[in-house]
């Protein structure tokens, strides 16, 4: 496995990552294929989230590196990633409530603006014609294909559960991600509300073209979306591959006994 591969969006190496005397993660090595949804999963304190904030650059590992799209992303901090390509949802909602819809999406382009603080404050010239075109690429792509225009001008403090889930989707969306990074997406979500995700994450994939790895809990979606399982278990990498395979997979099975409703629906695929 080579992150110089021309089929891979990003490759973890060997990373290792620790916080005093506690591994939360132990060399752990898996790729992500271009052009398809890769889903982490594993029981609670598996280090799923260590492993995105590792990769989204909020933690610096201790060994083994990170290459998305054959480029190592060694000393490169979170804007600089998200400049390349990468952007990110979070599972606790990472939104200004007080804001508008509009305004929170907005911000995710923040990354690509040319304008200088100078244009910004005087809004004239550069920084009017860039905020014009933002607006209608964001209203004319992201706002439309999530079916979000009529709470754009609405305040986020305003919006439900569900609702604030997309939203944030948009606003990486408005990055224009190479790499998606999606933490537990649909946490929290009813069923409808879950159904709708999973239909605008495969959009996601097949109509922008974005490669996907999520991490999540809902193993009836990890199982009717993903192209590739990681399975983490106390840090350490203990299966891959397709779903079907992970599913039946002694050591992910064994991982999962006592997890309650997660485990019975990773053990039954008639469940999930």
């Amino acid at each position: 496995m080579t992150g110089a591969a021309t089929d891979v969006a990003l490759s973890v190496e060997g990373v290792s990552l620790s916080f005093g005397g506690v591994k939360a993660l132990t060399d752990v090595s898996f790729a992500v294929r271009k052009g398809l949804i890769t889903a982490v999963i594993g029981p609670n304190g598996a280090g799923k989230t260590s492993l995105f904030n590792t990769i989204s650059g909020f933690y610096r590992p201790q060994s083994g590196d990170i290459a998305f799209e054959g480029r190592s992303l060694s000393g490169s901090a979170p804007p600089e990633r998200a400049k390349l390509g990468l952007a990110r949802t979070f599972q606790n909602i990472a939104l200004f409530r007080g804001m508008t819809v509009l305004d929170n999406i907005k911000l995710g382009r923040h990354a690509h603006m040319r304008t200088g603080l100078l244009d910004a404050l005087v809004y004239h010239g550069r920084a009017r014609r860039e905020e014009i075109a933002l607006r209608a690429e964001i209203e004319e792509r992201v706002i439309d294909f999530l079916e979000i225009q009529h709470i754009r001008n609405a305040p986020v403090a305003t919006l439900p559960y569900g609702l604030r889930k997309r939203v944030e989707l948009a606003r990486a969306l408005a990055m224009r991600p190479r790499l998606l990074l999606l933490d537990e997406p649909v946490a929290g979500m009813n069923r409808e509300e879950t159904e709708d995700m999973a239909r605008f994450i495969l959009d996601v994939k097949e109509e922008w073209g974005v490669t996907i790895l999520m991490v999540e809990h809902d193993m009836g979606m990890v199982m009717d979306i993903s192209d590739h399982v990681v399975v983490l278990n106390f840090g350490q990498v203990i299966a891959e591959g397709a779903p079907a395979e992970v599913q039946m997979n002694p050591a992910v099975i064994a991982a999962y006994l006592g997890a309650g409703e997660l485990g019975r629906r990773l053990r039954s695929p008639e469940a999930a």
